[in-house]
C-alpha cells in the first residue's frame, strides 16, 4: 500500500485510464532525462509511426518519383489532410479546410478577407490577453486599412465571455479575433455564444484554436463559425515548424479575397496566367508551395485521434487538469500558489496555469531536473497535459517538483 493519498490516486486513475495504451504509440526514451513532460500544449511528442512515414516519404516518393510526386497526390494533401482534420476533430463538412502557411501567415490571410468582407465597418475586437501574434497581426491590419483596434479587458485568470463581447461589438465592428482556450489562462470561450453575438451584430468572427484544436472537440459548421485557423505541433504532435490549418465557411469561399496571391491558389497553376483569378473552393487559400513533408506526421496523428475518439481525449483531458489543480491545491497551496485558470472543467482547455512570484526564476532548474513545464509572464508556469501521452503519475512527478523547489 502506498503511503501517500495523492500517489496513490494518481496510479488508480492511470490504471483505469482507457487511453493509458495509446501512450506506447509515441517516442518516449526513458534514457532522455524528462521526469515529467508537462509542455505538450507548446509542443507534442513525436509519433513512433511518423519516424517510419518520414523515411519512407524520403526514399520510396521524393527519392524514387520526384517531381512526379506533385501529379502523383502531393499537390492534393494540403486538402486530403484538410479534410480529415475537419472530420475528426473540427466538426466540418469536407471542401472547408486546407493545410498550409503558418498560424500567423493564416490568421493574417482569414482577417484581411473578412474586414474585406465588411467594407464601411472600421473595427477590429479583440482582446488584450490574445496571443502576441493575434493582437501584433490585428494591429498592423488596422494600420494597413485605416482601421481602429478596439480592445477587450478580461480576467486574468478567464477569458472572453459572450456577455463582455455585446458590451464591445456594434455597427463599426468589422472583425472579432478570439482564441477558443487562452494561451494564458486555459479559459475556453463559448464559442457558439459569443459567435452569435457577434453576428447579430453584423460582424464576422475569427476563431484562433491553437490551444483547443486535437484536445477539446469542436463542432465549426453547428456552430456557426466564419473563419478558424490553428497550428497542428501541439495536441496533433505535427513536430516543430509543422504547418497551420484554415478554416472557412463554405458561405464565405466565393467571396473569399486571397490577400496574398500566390500561383497555387489560382484557377490554373500550370496554365502560368497573366493575371490572378482565385481557385474555386478551399484551394483558394493557398498561396505557395505546400509544405508536403511538415504534413506527414499530422496525418499520421489524425488516424490515432480518429481512432482514440476526440471525445475520449477529453474526457481525459478534463481529468488530468483536474487532477492537476487537486495536487496543486495540496502540495502549492500552502505556500501561495494560486491556480491562475478556471476551476469548472466546462470552462477550461488542456492546460492550467499556476502563478507565484518565485516561479520567474524556476523554470530553468526545473529543466535541468528533467521536468519540463513553461513560464509565461509575468509570473505562470503553464502545466500542459496531453491527453494521450500523459500520465496522472507523471503530472504528480511535476508538481511535487515545483513544491520541492519552493522550500529548498
Amino acid at each position: 500500500m502506498v503511503d501517500d493519498p495523492l500517489l496513490q490516486r494518481a496510479r488508480e486513475l492511470d490504471d483505469k485510464d482507457p487511453l493509458a495504451g495509446y501512450r506506447d504509440l509515441f517516442i518516449i526514451d526513458d534514457a532522455d532525462g524528462i521526469a515529467a513532460y508537462l509542455d505538450g500544449n507548446s509542443l507534442g511528442r513525436p509519433l513512433a509511426a511518423t519516424e517510419q512515414s518520414l523515411a519512407d516519404f524520403v526514399r520510396h516518393q521524393w527519392g524514387s518519383r520526384l517531381i512526379r510526386g506533385w501529379d502523383e497526390g502531393w499537390l492534393e494533401l494540403p486538402e486530403r489532410i484538410g479534410d480529415r482534420l475537419g472530420s475528426i476533430v473540427l466538426g466540418a463538412a469536407p471542401g472547408q479546410c486546407i493545410v498550409a502557411d503558418s498560424t500567423s501567415v493564416l490568421l493574417y490571410k482569414l482577417a484581411r478577407a473578412a474586414v474585406s468582407a465588411r467594407p464601411g465597418r472600421t473595427e477590429i475586437v479583440i482582446d488584450r490577453d490574445n496571443f502576441p501574434t493575434d493582437r501584433f497581426l490585428m494591429e498592423a491590419i488596422a494600420r494597413e486599412r485605416g482601421l481602429t483596434v478596439r480592445w477587450l479587458d478580461v480576467p486574468y485568470d478567464g477569458g472572453a465571455s459572450a456577455e463582455a463581447v455585446a458590451g464591445v461589438v456594434g455597427p463599426s465592428t468589422a472583425l472579432v479575433v478570439l482564441s477558443h482556450v487562452a494561451y494564458r489562462s486555459a479559459h475556453a470561450a463559448d464559442v457558439p455564444g459569443v459567435t452569435s453575438v457577434v453576428h447579430d451584430a453584423g460582424a464576422l468572427v475569427l476563431w484562433d484554436l491553437s490551444h483547443s484544436v486535437g484536445s477539446v472537440p469542436l463542432e465549426l459548421d453547428a456552430w456557426n463559425v466564419d473563419y478558424a485557423a490553428g497550428c497542428s505541433y501541439k495536441y496533433l504532435n505535427g513536430g516543430p515548424g509543422a504547418p497551420a490549418w484554415a478554416y472557412v465557411a463554405e458561405r464565405h469561399l466565393d467571396s473569399f479575397e486571397q490577400p496574398i496571391q500566390g500561383w497555387l491558389g489560382s484557377a490554373d497553376p500550370f496554365a502560368m496566367g497573366g493575371s490572378y483569378e482565385p481557385a474555386p473552393g478551399i484551394r483558394r487559400i493557398v498561396s505557395g508551395t505546400p509544405p508536403i513533408l511538415g504534413m506527414l506526421a499530422l496525418r499520421d496523428m489524425l488516424d490515432v485521434l480518429e481512432k482514440a475518439g476526440i471525445g475520449a481525449v477529453r474526457e481525459k483531458s478534463v481529468a488530468l487538469t483536474g487532477f492537476a489543480i487537486e495536487a496543486v491545491d495540496a502540495l502549492l497551496g500552502p505556500a501561495g500558489v494560486v491556480v491562475a485558470s478556471p476551476r469548472a472543467p466546462g470552462e477550461r482547455g488542456g492546460h492550467i496555469t499556476i502563478d507565484h512570484p518565485a516561479f520567474a526564476t524556476m523554470v530553468p532548474g526545473l529543466w535541468e531536473q528533467g521536468i519540463i513545464p513553461d513560464y509565461r509572464n509575468p509570473s505562470g508556469i503553464r502545466l500542459g497535459l496531453s491527453p494521450l501521452t500523459t500520465s496522472f503519475e507523471e503530472t504528480l512527478v511535476g508538481i511535487r517538483a515545483i513544491a520541492d523547489k519552493m522550500v529548498s
